[in-house]
């Protein structure tokens, strides 16, 4: 996987960690850094952790669906994807502005469960699993701060946009896989 493709890949998988702080935003009666912060370290820290699970997992059953890999991985990446833009237009719980361990695991978990899958199609394309975590953690973190921020400064306004956009983003990531992998464009 390249560069690009990987940015894609966390930026995208990052979209549902940045509506969900952006949300966090909104409900802050003022924006410290502090919770930026802690906002990132849990939503970045649960997705860098996440791929490597999937990874593991997808490794353990690489060879029972080695032949069938590219369509799994373009099968689960836009099986996501539309998740996303589904997702987006459903009304969501109301997020608080409790920063606690009790409210942050949950959506930490919930926003990343996309990135255990993505993990799975990682190991089938053989990808450096630990940069490629470390690097969705970092950009998740960046995305959840700037989330945070905008937030409490705009409101819920981009949050349906974000959704949809990562979801475009996993759907376009994996036709890119299945048409590097059939050769369509070679």
């Amino acid at each position: 996987m390249d560069f690009f493709a990987l940015l894609v890949t966390a930026v995208g998988l990052s979209m549902d960690a940045f509506s969900v702080a952006l949300c966090k935003g909104l409900s802050l009666k003022e924006v410290r850094a502090k919770e930026g912060v802690i906002t990132g370290l849990y939503f970045g820290g649960f997705q860098a952790f996440m791929p490597i699970i999937g990874y593991f997992l997808g490794s353990a059953f690489y060879s029972k669906i080695q032949a069938w890999d590219h369509w799994i991985a373009f099968g689960l990446l836009a099986f996501l994807g539309v998740n996303m833009i589904v997702e987006s237009f459903k009304e969501e719980d109301q997020v608080t502005a409790d920063f606690t361990p009790k409210e942050m695991i949950p959506l930490a978990v919930a926003t990343s469960i996309d990135a255990l899958i993505v993990g799975v199609t990682f190991a089938i394309l053989k990808v450096n699993i630990y940069v490629s975590a470390l690097f969705i953690g970092v950009c998740t973190f960046v995305l959840s701060f700037i989330g945070v921020c905008l937030g409490f400064k705009f409101g819920q306004k981009f949050e349906r946009g974000a959704q949809i956009l990562g979801g475009v983003l996993l759907i376009l990531i994996g036709a890119k896989v299945l048409i590097d992998h059939l050769g369509l464009l070679a």
